[in-house]
């Protein structure tokens, strides 16, 4: 095993949290394939990935800046600016989508003037879409506050993001 030469660079911000980034990175050795696992962390200590933290992981792990953003991008799960401090993810996979999904999306927009990957103008309430839930058995599921909703209907996802 080769060792991998420490790493010097400034993190974006006198921030602390970035010290638990850094840590994390040393135990994965800087290495490019633990990607995933420092975008993970970053996130759950910032709440989202910006450029700035993109860029220092670019650097850090000696990933292209364009590699971090694909995976950044390609994965539902991370976020590349604030979240509200509620959030909706509706399913938008095979099944949710043939059963009504793109209803709920049309609901939503008509009642919270938000598209998919939107917060409202509050910072109340933040609209998702997720490719699959692994909820197909209750088409159309939405996620609300990490609570899985089946066989959801316009006026029933009306009624959950209102009572929010």
């Amino acid at each position: 095993m080769v060792a991998t030469p420490a790493r010097t660079l400034s993190p974006p911000s006198d921030d602390k949290r970035w010290r638990q980034v850094e840590v994390r990175m040393r135990r994965l050795g800087h290495r490019p394939d633990g990607l995933i696992e420092v975008l993970h962390t970053v996130q759950e200590l910032f709440g989202f990935l910006d450029d700035s933290a993109l860029a220092f992981v670019s650097q850090s792990l000696s990933v292209p800046p364009s590699k971090v953003y694909g995976v950044a991008t390609f994965y539902s799960h991370f976020m590349l600016k604030p979240q509200g401090e509620h959030t909706c993810v509706v399913c938008t996979g095979t099944a949710c989508y043939i059963n009504g999904a793109g209803a709920l999306l049309a609901k939503l927009k008509e009642r919270l003037g938000l598209e998919a990957g939107g917060t409202t103008a509050d910072g109340k309430l933040s609209l998702l879409q997720a490719r699959c839930l692994g909820a197909c058995s209750m088409a159309p599921a939405v996620v609300v506050d990490g609570e899985v909703h089946g066989r959801v209907t316009p006026s029933s996802i009306a009624v959950l993001v209102e009572a929010l």
